[in-house]
């Protein structure tokens, strides 16, 4: 995959790094796939997942989605 970050600032990516490395770890290599059509229905399940199911501390215990929409509130 192609780095979509400034030369010189790795730090760019991160967030995008990070859920690469989830989504391999938590779903990529657990399973494997009968067809094509499989596999992107359980990716779009696992980015569902990710996004709206899954709670993290750092994110006081909500969502990622959850938690951008409390940002945008506050506003």
């Amino acid at each position: 995959m192609e780095s979509r970050s400034r030369k010189g600032t790795c730090h760019d990516n991160a967030c995008v790094e990070s859920f690469f490395s989830h989504f391999k770890s938590e779903m990529f290599y657990l399973n494997y796939f009968q067809s094509e059509e499989e596999q992107i229905q359980v990716i779009e399940i696992y980015i569902f997942h990710y996004n709206y199911k899954r709670f993290l501390k750092r994110l006081n215990d909500r969502a990622p989605i959850e938690y951008r929409i409390s940002m945008v509130k506050s506003f």
